[in-house]
């Protein structure tokens, strides 16, 4: 039975469908309601069903019960627009061969509508409570690969590795996995390894005994044993002293734990979750971090994209920071779409953590309730350069505040026309940027374009175009 049936309301996307299906050799059936697919399932079976979620009388997940009532096994592809972790996590929890966010790569989705005809579906997952308001937000692509790594660890204890740079929000992911997951109600236990002195790590973690060391005047309970039955998130594992590595790959490989001073082997029953915002592979190639614990950590590992690879979900991220900030007793603020646009062109060195704190001061120090670019601006220009955790300065001794400084003024200035900011800027700043380099290299094209990062061909046409000569800027004996 070569059959799809394909509920999608959207005719564009079903063409699109069907045409990728059928060249995979099926035969599809295509409706556009939850009525008229469930009249088809009344009347025969499918290898597969590929459906929307939001359709024209109903949605499409909370309708699957009656879909498995009369084909338990048959495979399930979800297809949404509504690209959040509750839809993926819902989706998952239905029992789904696979979802895909919207937009979606035609071909994998072919790949798999394929391997799903071809699979025993008897893997279903058994309907749960979703837990609400999860402070993961996203709809770029980046983010739902996050979220569709997230679905496949929830309803197993898989170590996992989240791996990411500062403030992406990776403790965020592990409280995902905690309050979704089969360990929803026992704690969760949250440890930044790089936060406890050296001498104190492995008593924190592993616990100790009375007298095991001076000080230790009563036994402790260390974290392992905390979170039993939850989840134990070791942030800034990176960071971790050699020695607690050795106790931590012990711990990992027997299931136990013993507290310093202590002789009892307490067995484990929790799951681990790690994160770090460092790239383990050198660290291990320079013998500050142990590779066979790297190997039992990194079992799923995740990665958390910076904010510049997800330019997409600024604006959501920022709409979503100004109803939490309300809900916090900040003033309700609105972006205008000016607003939000400058929002998504900024650099945001310290990711979603410094988008974050932006929004929040934002939301504080505006005059209207309704922020538009113009507010933005000024708070622009006040940032720190690394992100709100420090001053970083250029060889002036200026920094990201000057630059930002400059552009407000220039904006202010020649105030160009709506559509044509970026592209002004640009043209504005491209031709004093090159003659800088071009200063600082003497007139050597071939420096300029090392230090550009362009190849020389390149840079001849735009010093062309931007009418610089490099003669005007060699160094004259």
């Amino acid at each position: 039975m070569r059959d799809v049936l394909l509920v999608e309301d959207d005719m564009s996307i079903a063409i699109v469908i069907t045409a990728a299906l059928e060249d995979e050799g099926f035969r599809v059936v295509h409706c556009q309601t939850l009525a008229e697919r469930d009249r088809q399932l009344a009347e025969r079976g499918f290898a597969a069903l590929v459906t929307d979620v939001m359709l024209p009388d109903g949605d499409g997940i909370e309708t699957i019960e009656r879909v498995r009532a009369r084909h338990a096994q048959m495979p399930i592809v979800i297809l949404s627009a509504q690209n959040t972790l509750d839809t993926a996590v819902r989706a998952t929890d239905t029992g789904a061969f696979e979802y895909f966010p919207k937009p979606f790569d035609i071909d994998e989705l072919a790949r798999t509508v394929r391997q799903a005809a071809g699979a025993s579906q008897g893997q279903a997952l058994e309907e749960e409570p979703v837990a609400e308001g999860l402070p993961l937000v996203g709809r770029s692509p980046a983010m739902q690969s996050v979220f569709r790594m997230i679905t496949r660890v929830l309803r197993n204890d898989l170590t996992v590795l989240i791996l990411g740079e500062s403030g992406t929000g990776k403790e965020l992911v592990a409280e995902a996995i905690h309050q979704l997951g089969n360990r929803r109600t026992g704690p969760f236990i949250a440890v930044n390894t790089a936060a406890i002195p050296a001498e104190l790590i492995e008593s924190e973690l592993f616990g100790h005994e009375k007298g095991a060391f001076t000080g230790a005047v009563t036994r402790h309970v260390g974290k392992f044993e905390q979170a039993a039955g939850g989840t134990l998130f070791l942030d800034e594992i990176g960071d971790m002293p050699m020695q607690a590595q050795t106790r931590l790959l012990r711990a990992l490989q027997s299931g136990t734990v013993r507290r310093v001073g202590g002789r009892e082997e307490i067995r484990l029953d929790t799951r681990i979750v790690a994160a770090t915002n460092k790239d383990l592979e050198p660290e291990i190639s320079a013998g500050r971090f142990r590779e066979d614990l790297y190997y039992r950590l990194n079992v799923v590992p995740i990665h958390m994209p910076p904010l510049r690879d997800r330019r997409d979900d600024i604006d959501l991220l920022a709409r979503h920071f100004l109803q939490h900030a309300a809900t916090e007793g900040l003033p309700r603020r609105m972006l205008t779409p000016d607003a939000a646009e400058l929002l998504s062109r900024q650099p945001w060195r310290g990711n979603v953590r410094e988008l974050k704190n932006f929004i929040y001061r934002l939301a504080l120090l505006a005059r209207e309730d309704l922020i538009d670019a113009d507010a933005v601006m000024p708070l622009l220009a006040q940032e720190p350069a690394d992100g709100g955790e420090g001053a970083s300065h250029d060889a002036d001794g200026g920094g990201r505040n000057d630059i930002a400084a400059a552009v407000a003024q220039w904006l202010a200035a020649t105030r160009p026309a709506s559509g044509t900011i970026y592209d002004s800027a640009m043209a504005a700043f491209e031709r004093p940027l090159f003659a800088e380099v071009l200063r600082e290299t003497a007139g050597n094209q071939l420096r300029a374009a090392q230090a550009l990062g362009i190849n020389r061909n390149t840079l001849r046409k735009r010093l062309g175009e931007l009418a610089l000569d490099p003669e005007d800027f060699a160094r004259r004996p």
